[in-house]
């Protein structure tokens, strides 16, 4: 039978857990980033164990759940956010809050989310119309920025999505985009039945003129 020897790393490690130095350290350092920090990286701010951390992080999750900051796990990583129950005295103290993106601009936005990288031409392209001011309010916001250019004639540039964008979607990658079914919104043909021969007339009959909204052989579609 081993022993495991002790190190004073392991000492260190247990009064950390222990007398919650580790969780204060780690709620601490969550408050003043402004950016979601991973648990490797909290683990080497602090010098904890991953594990720990871990463990630290599932309490402040606890502790926390019924408080006006709550700790979300967004972009690959963890921040402190308010709560959504507070969100009405959150809003009170923001406004005027920034404007809302207007449905081009949201467009837009899902466009890059779920192509990225592309350029102005494809996201104009799937839109059919101008993208320059709706590109410019997303690069205002963060949401979009410059990633390299295509290399294709004009080597124009290439846009892609930012952890703003996740943050602010609460989305911890674009894997939890909902899926879209593409193909439904392909154009489907569809087959139409042929309208029935009119039967001859007798002699001396006129023949029945067919109804005004189909021809003899065709059905248009409004």
């Amino acid at each position: 039978m081993s022993v495991e020897p002790t190190s004073a790393a392991q000492h260190i490690q247990e009064e950390l857990l222990e007398t919650g130095a580790l969780q204060r350290s780690i709620e601490a350092v969550l408050f003043v980033a402004n950016e979601a920090l991973s648990i490797k990286a909290l683990a080497k701010l602090t010098a904890a164990e991953e594990a720990d951390v871990t463990l630290a992080l599932q309490r402040i999750d606890e502790e926390f759940a019924e408080r006006g900051l709550v700790l979300r796990e967004v972009a690959g990583g963890y921040r402190f956010a308010s709560s959504p129950a507070a969100r009405a005295a959150v809003e009170a103290y923001l406004l005027p809050p920034k404007t809302n993106l207007s449905p081009a601009a949201l467009e837009s936005l899902a466009i890059v989310a779920y192509n990225e990288p592309v350029t102005k031409a494809q996201i104009e392209e799937i839109r059919g119309v101008s993208a320059d001011s709706v590109i410019a309010t997303l690069l205002d916001r963060r949401f979009i920025v410059e990633s390299g250019r295509r290399e294709s004639p004009g080597r124009p540039l290439l846009y892609k999505t930012t952890t703003d964008f996740l943050e602010a979607f609460g989305l911890n990658s674009l894997a939890d985009l909902p899926a879209v079914d593409l193909d439904a919104l392909q154009p489907r043909e569809v087959e139409l039945p042929m309208t029935q021969p009119l039967a001859e007339a007798p002699p001396g009959e006129t023949p029945a003129s067919p109804p005004d909204d189909q021809e003899a052989g065709a059905l248009s579609l409004a």
